[in-house]
C-alpha cells in the first residue's frame, strides 16, 4: 500500500504545482525589474537606453531601474548580472563590444550565447560613421581608397579606443578595401577624437552618429560613408560603404539578455514588451535623430544575430591579434 500513497501524494503534488508557471507568467512583473548596463552615466549610450526604458516601464506596469556598472571593458556589469537571482527581475544590457571583444582583454570575455547568458531582445543598432576633416580634401570614400592606396600607412583615423567598433570598423574597412590606415586611439572619447580631426591633425575619424552630430552639422568634418546595410532615411544622399564595398556592414548595437536559468515565460513577457515599445513611430524617431534605430526581434532573432555578428568580425580580430604579435 506504501507504494500507491506515494503515487498519489506525487499526483496531488503535480495537480496543486500545475496552476503556478502559467500564474506567475501571467503576472510578471510584480516588482521593479532592474536591468544592468556597462555605459557610463549621462553616456550617449545611457542617454538612449533609458529613452526606451521609460517607456517599457509604462507598457509592463513596473519601474525599470537601470543600473550603471562600467569598467574592466564590460567585465564588472557582465560578473554582477550572471551572479543575479535568475528570475527575470534582474536583466543585462550588453553592447557590441563585449561579445567581440579581444580574448583575453578582460576576464570571462567576450562573452558568447547561450552559454554565459540567455537572449532577451535587441534594441538599437548604431552604424558607423566613415569621416574626414574638411581640411583633408576628401569627400567621399572612393576618394580615401585611392589616395590610401598611393600612401600606404600614412592616413590616420580617430577611433574611440583600441578593439572597440570604431577601431575595428578601420580594421574592416582596410581589410576590404585592400588599404593600409593609422589607427590613433582615443581614451576620452569622440569629442577629444575630434578635436584633432577637426583641426586637421587626424585626417579621418570613424564613430557613430551621436557622437559626431555637431561637428557634421557645423560642417567641419565632411561624411563619407555609413556602415549602414542601406541608406538612412535621415541621410538619403549619403552613401553606405557597401555602395563601394559591397557587403560592408560595421555599427554599434545593445541588446538585452538573462542569467542563465531565467524562465522563458519572463523573457517571452519582456520580448513583446519591449518589441511593442520598439515599434512605436515617435520614438523610432526620436531615436533616429540621434544615430541610434530600433531593431526588435525575438529572443531566438536576437541569438542569431549575435552569433552572426561575432563571425562577421573573427577574422578582424584574429588579423589585429596577430599584428600585435609581429
Amino acid at each position: 500500500m506504501q507504494a500507491p500513497l506515494k503515487l498519489l501524494a506525487l499526483a496531488v503534488l503535480t495537480l496543486a504545482a500545475a496552476p503556478v508557471a502559467p500564474a506567475q507568467a501571467q503576472d510578471y512583473p510584480t516588482k521593479p525589474i532592474r536591468i544592468i548596463s556597462d555605459s557610463a552615466p549621462g553616456s550617449a549610450v545611457d542617454v538612449t537606453f533609458r529613452m526606451v526604458m521609460d517607456r517599457l516601464g509604462t507598457a509592463l506596469g513596473q519601474q525599470i531601474v537601470p543600473v550603471d556598472q562600467p569598467g574592466a571593458s564590460g567585465a564588472i556589469a557582465a560578473h554582477a548580472a550572471a551572479d543575479a537571482i535568475p528570475d527575470g527581475y534582474t536583466l543585462f544590457a550588453p553592447a557590441i563590444s563585449l561579445f567581440i571583444s579581444l580574448p583575453g582583454k578582460a576576464e570571462n570575455l567576450p562573452l558568447m550565447l547561450p552559454r554565459d547568458f540567455l537572449p532577451v531582445a535587441s534594441l538599437i543598432d548604431q552604424p558607423m560613421f566613415i569621416c574626414a576633416s574638411s581640411k583633408s580634401g576628401l569627400k567621399t570614400l572612393p576618394e580615401l581608397i585611392e589616395r590610401a592606396k598611393k600612401e600606404p600607412g600614412k592616413i590616420s583615423f580617430a577611433a574611440t579606443g583600441i578593439g572597440r567598433i570604431t577601431h575595428l570598423t578601420g580594421l574592416l574597412l582596410q581589410m576590404r578595401a585592400g588599404i593600409s590606415l593609422q589607427v590613433v586611439p582615443y581614451t576620452g572619447g569622440p569629442a577629444a577624437a575630434l578635436t584633432d580631426v577637426i583641426g586637421g591633425r587626424v585626417p579621418l575619424v570613424i564613430e557613430g552618429y551621436s557622437g559626431l552630430a555637431g561637428a557634421i552639422q557645423a560642417h567641419s568634418i565632411n561624411v563619407l560613408a555609413v556602415g549602414a546595410t542601406h541608406r538612412l532615411a535621415d541621410f538619403p544622399d549619403l552613401p553606405t560603404v557597401a555602395e563601394t564595398l559591397p557587403g560592408f556592414a560595421a555599427g554599434g548595437w545593445q541588446g538585452i539578455v538573462a542569467p542563465l536559468g531565467t524562465p522563458a515565460a519572463a523573457i517571452q513577457k519582456f520580448n513583446g514588451a519591449l518589441n511593442k515599445v520598439l515599434g512605436d513611430r515617435d520614438l523610432a524617431k526620436q531615436l533616429a535623430v540621434r544615430g541610434a534605430y530600433v531593431s526588435p526581434m525575438s529572443p531566438a532573432e536576437s541569438n542569431a544575430f549575435v552569433n552572426a555578428q561575432q563571425a562577421q568580425w573573427h577574422p578582424v580580430l584574429e588579423a589585429f591579434e596577430a599584428s600585435t604579435k609581429k
